[in-house]
């Protein structure tokens, strides 16, 4: 199954992470199919979340699942699923 989920990237008290599209069997660090948008937890409330809207209903609309996690950040950002 495909998801849409979060990649870890940073450092040690300052991470970031990337929305990618990624097969649910592979490790959370391992290979992607796409990376559609970002998150940083630690910028300015407004600077926190971005991503291709296009791309992420282009993968939900081919069956692709989205994390917990992500549906929260897609909420946040009024982005219907």
């Amino acid at each position: 199954m495909v998801r849409i989920r979060l990649k870890k990237m940073g450092s040690k008290k300052r991470p970031y992470y990337r929305i990618v599209v990624q097969d649910s069997r592979k490790p959370r660090d391992g290979t992607t199919i796409e990376e559609i948008g970002i998150y940083h937890p630690i910028e300015a409330e407004d600077k926190q979340i971005a991503f291709n809207e296009e791309r992420a209903r282009y993968w939900i609309g081919v069956g692709a699942q989205p994390s917990d996690t992500v549906k929260k950040l897609f909420n946040k950002k009024k982005f219907t699923l």
